[in-house]
C-alpha cells in the first residue's frame, strides 16, 4: 500500500487526486476503486470528482461519507433518485432493497427506468447505475420486500435507513424495525403535486403520528399518481438530511414534517412532538 499511496501522491495536484490517476492506480496495482477511494481519503487526498462537495464536506468528512452504509427501501420514483444522488456524493455502500421489475408505467418518473430497463429488477438497474456514475461505491441489491420477518437482516450493519416505498404499512414495518434496531429512519412519501419529507430517530413516533389515521391502502399516490418532477424534489430532500445524518451537522427535520405543495408552491412544517397511539388495518 505504501507504494501505491506514493504513486497517489505523485499524481495529486493540489491535495486533489484525478480520476484518470484514480484509474491508473486500480490497473497498475490490481486494486478496486474502493481501495483507492478509501487509501486516497485516509491519506488527505481529496479525490477530484468531489471537487465541487469541498467547501461544504471536507476530506475528513468526505471519509466519513464513503466508510457509511445506508440502505434505501425502495427503488423506484423516490429510491432512485436518493441512490443516484448519494452514489453521487460519496457514501461508499448502498443497500438497495426492492422486490420489483420496472414496467412500462415506471418510464415517466423513475430515473432508473428506461425502455432497455423494462423487465429488469430495479435493484440490478440500481447496482448498474452505480457502477456506472461511481464504481467506488459498493452497491448490494436485494430483489425482496422490506417486512418485519426480514428487516433486522437486512438493516444489518446500517447506519441509515431511507423510506422510499409506496406502501403505509410497509414503511411502518420499517419505522418499527429501525426503532427496534436503534438506526434513524428518513420518511419520504409522493401523490400527485404534494409530498413530504421527516426524520425519525429510536424512540420517536413522528411517522406513526403521520400516519395514526391510516386503516387500509397503499396511499393517496395511487389516486393522484406523480408526475416526474415530485420525487425527485423529495428524493433530494431525503438525501439531504442522511447526509447530515452521517455528518452530525445541521438541522434535522426530526419531529416534525415538511409539507411540500409544488402546485400552489408552499411549504409547511408540521409538529409531531407527541406520543400517538397507531391505528393498524384489521
Amino acid at each position: 500500500m505504501n507504494e501505491a499511496l506514493s504513486f497517489l501522491e505523485e499524481w495529486s495536484r493540489e491535495g486533489m487526486l484525478p480520476w484518470t490517476a484514480h484509474c491508473a492506480a486500480v490497473k497498475h496495482f490490481g486494486l478496486s476503486h474502493a481501495a483507492v477511494e478509501r487509501l486516497a481519503l485516509k491519506n488527505g487526498l481529496f479525490p477530484a470528482r468531489y471537487q465541487r462537495n469541498r467547501m461544504m464536506i471536507d476530506v475528513h468528512e468526505q471519509l466519513r461519507l464513503f466508510s457509511s452504509r445506508v440502505a434505501v427501501i425502495g427503488c423506484g420514483g423516490l429510491g432512485g433518485y436518493v441512490i443516484e444522488e448519494l452514489a453521487r456524493l460519496g457514501v461508499g455502500h448502498l443497500v438497495a432493497v426492492d422486490p420489483d421489475v420496472f414496467e412500462e408505467h415506471n418510464l415517466n418518473r423513475q430515473i432508473l427506468a428506461t425502455p432497455n430497463n423494462l423487465g429488469l429488477a430495479k435493484v440490478e438497474a440500481a447496482r448498474q447505475r452505480v457502477e456506472q456514475i461511481n464504481p467506488a461505491v459498493t452497491v448490494t441489491a436485494v430483489q425482496d420486500a422490506f417486512g418485519l420477518a426480514n428487516g433486522r437482516e437486512l438493516l444489518a450493519g446500517v447506519e441509515v435507513a431511507v423510506d422510499a416505498l409506496d406502501s403505509i404499512s410497509y414503511r411502518l414495518e420499517l419505522a418499527e424495525v429501525t426503532g427496534a434496531v436503534g438506526i434513524p429512519m428518513v420518511h419520504g412519501a409522493i401523490g400527485g403535486w404534494y409530498g413530504h419529507v421527516a426524520t425519525q430517530f429510536p424512540g420517536e413516533e413522528t411517522v406513526q403520528g403521520i400516519y395514526r389515521h391510516w386503516v387500509a391502502g397503499k396511499g393517496i399516490e395511487q389516486q393522484l399518481g406523480n408526475p416526474a418532477f415530485t420525487p425527485a424534489i423529495i428524493a433530494s430532500i431525503e438525501a439531504a438530511e442522511v447526509c447530515k445524518i452521517l455528518l452530525g451537522k445541521g438541522e434535522l427535520l426530526r419531529n416534525r414534517k415538511l409539507s411540500i405543495d409544488l402546485l400552489e408552491m408552499e411549504v409547511h412544517e408540521i409538529p409531531y412532538d407527541q406520543p400517538v397511539k397507531l391505528v393498524r388495518a384489521a
